[in-house]
């Protein structure tokens, strides 16, 4: 029977399964290959983990609804698709943070914050930190700005 919990279990299997092959496109330096942790090693972690957490919620799901797909805001759900495309594109021409900030403040407009202040105060901290902590504390250099910016701030 279709149900609620079964449509989401199919599909977080089918995106496990797809994460897990395309973690072997990850590259590997040739010292790296003999080593116990590498950059597939929690991909690889994170694949299985949702695969067996899928089939389990796929064979014991008892939940009984079926789908009822009138209620949902699929205007909604095509704009955030239609904002993560734009994202995904503009991330290294406009830079990190001005892009990131600018989708997830479209995105929460979009599913009905309307505040300014939440607009602004829950997206602003929460770029700015996880800039700090890719570029700073793990070393991956993400451009935070435009280039252009980058050249008049130097």
């Amino acid at each position: 029977m279709l149900t609620n919990d079964r449509i989401g279990a199919v599909i977080l299997l089918a995106f496990s399964i797809g994460y897990g092959i395309l973690i072997y496109d990850i590259p590997l330096l040739p010292f790296q290959a003999a080593s116990a942790f590498t950059a597939q090693t929690l991909p690889k972690a994170l694949s299985i983990l949702g695969i067996i957490l899928s089939l389990i919620l796929l064979v014991t799901s008892r939940n009984q609804a079926t789908p009822d797909i009138a209620g949902f805001k699929w205007l909604n759900g095509v704009l955030i698709c239609i904002l993560m495309l734009i994202y995904g594109f503009s991330v290294r021409p406009v830079g990190f943070l001005i892009s990131t900030s600018l989708f997830l403040i479209l995105s929460e407009y979009t599913l009905g914050e309307r505040r300014r202040n939440i607009l602004i105060f829950s997206t602003i901290p929460v770029v700015l930190f996880f800039w700090y902590l890719m570029s700073e504390l793990l070393g991956v250099y993400v451009a935070p700005l435009p280039e252009f910016l980058m050249d008049m701030l130097k």
